[in-house]
């Protein structure tokens, strides 16, 4: 398979649209994942501290 990445002359718009649009893509991942994982650290926290309230 082969790609064209030649924009001819507006390459000079196409080329950092697209690495500003991949940019907002990982940021957006990175801060889901992270997100994510401080949700997870909060459920867990509050299932240890309701567990230990149980008799």
């Amino acid at each position: 398979m082969h790609f064209d990445f030649d924009a001819g002359k507006y390459a000079v718009y196409v080329w950092p649209a697209f690495a500003l649009t991949a940019g907002a893509f990982v940021w957006m991942i990175a801060d889901s994942l992270a997100s994510a994982r401080r949700w997870r650290r909060e459920a867990e926290r509050l299932q240890a501290q309701r567990d230990a309230r149980t008799p």
